[in-house]
């Protein structure tokens, strides 16, 4: 469940107040399931958006990773301001950024923004200092031989959730936020992951695989090496459809990670 910013302790508050100044209203950001707080704060700098999860959350581990990735991803993320970590509360503040989640409906003027986003994050090589996840490791229970996997492996920085609630249009520019989980693997992978977001906003498979084809990585990704990550997809989100079948979202993505399948078996 989402908390407020009220539900914090007052420390912990406090601890924030102490890097931002008074701190004059704070807005429950309602979006993304990572955080058990996201807040925007008003403070005399301006707004801040604040995430966080409690020190003894299994996956606080994740508020490292973000903090660390983030100066090799800024500005295509929002900068990264500072961390608080009281021993009861992992918090992480940024730059807030006004925009809205980008539209990938076909014809929108939203998709060649998403795709210029995605070619400039293919050009950031993981680096040697940031411990990440290996794509090959995420997908390994989802392809059939280690083989397959090993065809997904490179040294480019991924994020790998391209849900719109994550693709913030901001002046005309695609920010992408929720480095929770940044990930090390070739570099047309999350043009590769937009593609299941495509088809599953209305474009047909082949239409969503051209606009993939806008970004120079794709042309580097195998025949194989696509058919094996989009047979991954489709068994992952098949696999999250099953866990919570009241949730039509995630069937639809599931629908759309088939319907490829079925296009490059064709």
């Amino acid at each position: 469940m989402r908390m407020h910013w009220e539900d914090l302790p007052t420390a912990t508050r406090d601890a924030v107040a102490a890097r931002t100044g008074p701190i004059y209203a704070a807005a429950t950001v309602d979006k993304g399931l990572n955080s058990e707080i996201a807040a925007t704060l008003d403070t005399p700098a301006g707004r801040i958006f604040v995430k966080g999860l409690r020190c003894d959350h299994p996956r606080v581990w994740t508020q490292q990773r973000e903090a660390a990735i983030n100066p090799y991803v800024a500005p295509l993320a929002p900068r990264l301001l500072w961390a608080i970590n009281d021993g009861e509360w992992d918090l992480l503040g940024f730059e807030h950024l006004d925009g809205r989640p980008a539209d990938y409906h076909p014809g929108t003027d939203d998709l060649p923004l998403v795709a210029e986003a995605i070619i400039t994050l293919s050009g950031v090589r993981a680096p040697a200092d940031v411990e990440l996840k290996e794509i090959e490791q995420r997908l390994a229970d989802y392809v059939d031989h280690p083989d397959d996997a090993a065809l997904l492996r490179g040294d480019t920085v991924l994020h790998t959730d391209w849900t719109p609630d994550n693709v913030l249009i901001v002046d005309n520019v695609a920010r992408v936020v929720d480095w929770a989980w940044p990930t090390r693997g070739a570099a047309w992978i999350d043009a590769a992951c937009w593609v299941v977001w495509l088809i599953s906003a209305g474009h047909a498979p082949a239409d969503a695989e051209l606009w993939a084809a806008k970004t120079p990585a794709w042309s580097t990704a195998p025949v194989r090496a696509l058919s094996v990550f989009a047979t991954a997809q489709q068994r992952l989100w098949a696999g999250i459809a099953a866990d919570a079948p009241d949730l039509a979202w995630k069937q639809a993505l599931a629908d759309a990670a088939q319907r490829w399948v079925a296009y490059r078996q064709h």
